[in-house]
């Protein structure tokens, strides 16, 4: 007599084929499949089933996580050759993300992005490490049952503390269904307050259960390390200054005052924390620590008094989608004219975008503009862009810019 599972039918494997233009695009290495780059499927699939790809020939192209319910179809997880993703597999793909941080964050850091979602292999998963916490956010419902997968691959490979789990807001239904929640303890002993990380010797809080993203902007931290060798003697704006990064950095250079202005007051009073852990350091001891509560756009559309030796503009992103790029443009134009009028002789405005919908060309452009119709003359000191541990491998992950200006 057949059991229950014997005489359960097994759906066939999710088949899907391509048009031409799509599996050039896989082949060149992109991540993503839309909707309607799908030519077939054999049947109709779940979230975050494996889809495999073939191509007008009937050949494996490619496989990758199926999601029905959004225009980006299907994430990419290996193109080539058939191979069976099991454990070893998997490890071995960690194995070689990982290996891409070796002496990558420098000395006294503890804080580092550890996988990096497409760009490192892994579709829709970030990993962040802050001392012995390791915080991983999803962004597609294909993570969701594999969960104790890479628990376990993380705690073999990194020994952590703990791992917090954090969800893009589209995901927090669905996890709370299976059991999930944001700000879930996936292992290790409780958290109730925040996780104290060096960075470039600095101590910060993140808030890795409740903060921005993952609990802190890590991806910033080589434009905090600029702005550290332009501060000494200076006074230092820093606009949309979150919990004071920039401004601590700033600080410990040799600035006289740093001014930290946010609408935030949860994000100035950690500020405030932040420079209160850092006070054996003379250079933070020593400096004027400021603050201003109010909207930064009009903040800054109100101030007239050059009073600035450094200005450091980084809103949050002002284009979350295609339709939003051309008013971001016109808004970091905008934003960046009011800083610039805020510099005195000599000053250097430091201009930060995170919008992937605003190109750099078209960031550098809108600066360039504000700074030509300033009527002053001025020199770049230099262009930046993803942190090492934050590498971009196609043009939709290409997000992060800063430029760097000094106006006599």
């Amino acid at each position: 007599m057949a059991t229950p599972s014997d005489s359960t039918p097994v759906a066939p494997r999710l088949k899907l084929t391509l048009r031409p233009s799509a599996e050039s695009i896989v082949r060149s290495g992109h991540p993503w499949i839309y909707s309607d780059s799908i030519r077939s499927q054999n049947r109709e699939g779940e979230a975050g089933e494996l889809a495999v790809i073939y191509d007008r020939k009937n050949q494996f192209l490619a496989m990758g996580f199926y999601d029905p319910t959004s225009p980006l179809r299907v994430r990419i997880l290996h193109v080539g050759k058939p191979v069976t993703l099991d454990e070893a597999w998997w490890q071995a793909r960690l194995d070689e993300t990982l290996a891409r941080r070796v002496g990558v964050a420098g000395a006294g850091t503890d804080g580092l992005r550890l996988v990096n979602g497409e760009s490192d292999g892994w579709p829709g998963l970030v990993v962040d490490r802050y001392a012995g916490t390791l915080v991983m956010k999803l962004y597609t419902p294909a993570w969701l049952p594999r969960l104790e997968m890479l628990r376990d691959l993380l705690v073999a490979a990194t020994v952590p503390e703990r791992i917090v789990l954090r969800l893009s807001r589209n995901l927090e239904a669905k996890a709370s269904d299976e059991g999930r929640s944001d700000g879930q303890i996936l292992y290790g002993p409780a958290l109730d307050g925040v996780v104290i990380f060096q960075e470039s010797g600095l101590r910060f809080e993140a808030d890795v259960r409740r903060g921005q993203k993952t609990g802190f902007f890590l991806d910033q931290r080589e434009n905090r390390r600029r702005v550290e060798t332009l501060a000494r003697g200076a006074e230092v704006l820093n606009a949309f200054s979150f919990t004071g990064g920039f401004s601590l950095y700033a600080a410990r250079g040799g600035a006289k005052s740093v001014t930290d202005l946010d609408i935030s007051a949860h994000a100035i009073e950690a500020a405030g924390r932040n420079f209160a852990l850092n006070q054996e350091d003379h250079g933070v001891a020593a400096c004027e620590h400021l603050t201003i509560q109010a909207d930064a756009f009009a903040w800054l559309e109100n101030a007239h008094d050059p009073r600035y030796d450094v200005v450091v503009v980084d809103p949050p992103s002002l284009a979350k989608r295609e339709s939003e790029r051309q008013g971001a443009i016109q808004a970091y134009g905008r934003l960046n004219a009011n800083a610039i009028r805020l510099l005195r002789r000599g000053g250097v405005l430091v201009a930060a975008s995170c919008s992937g919908h605003v190109s750099a060309d078209e960031f550098f452009g809108a600066i360039g503009t504000a700074a030509k119709k300033s009527g002053r003359s001025f020199a770049e000191l230099g262009t930046s862009f993803h942190a090492p541990d934050h590498h971009a491998s196609f043009p939709e992950a290409q997000y992060l810019k800063c430029l760097c200006l000094k106006f006599d």
